[in-house]
């Protein structure tokens, strides 16, 4: 013999909560790795930033030592500052590669969302 009509809604009740929980773990666990690879492409994109800035320094003292010392010392200096330059790319490069690999949030969570819609019409339909 089949449920009562109270025993279907208790387990429909059941049912619906243990989705909805289901589908807030999975929801949880995007988020994380998109933010995760999200922050360190970041982090690399402040590190470009910071070599940078030495990279300016330096190449601005450069400048001034090519103009008031001798010719080595200014050729030391723009060696230096063409290494932080190289260093700024990497970094940029890297981290801009990490930015890129960060899926969209929620992308799993809302096809997985749409099927259980179309589970639940489909059901209702049959």
């Amino acid at each position: 013999m089949g449920l009562s009509t109270p025993e279907l809604m208790d387990r429909l009740s059941h049912q619906v909560s243990e989705l909805v929980s289901a589908e807030l773990r999975l929801a949880r666990a995007e988020v994380k790795d998109s933010a995760r690879h999200a922050g360190l492409g970041l982090g690399l994109f402040g590190t470009a930033g910071v070599l940078s800035l030495y990279a300016v320094g330096v190449l601005v003292a450069a400048a001034i030592l090519g103009l008031a010392v001798v010719w080595p010392a200014w050729l030391a200096a723009l060696v230096v500052g063409g290494a932080l330059l190289v260093a700024v790319g990497v970094a940029a490069l890297t981290g801009r590669s990490q930015v890129q690999q960060a899926p969209p949030p929620l992308q799993e969570s809302a096809q997985s969302v749409q099927q259980d819609l179309e589970a639940v019409k489909g059901a209702r339909r049959g």
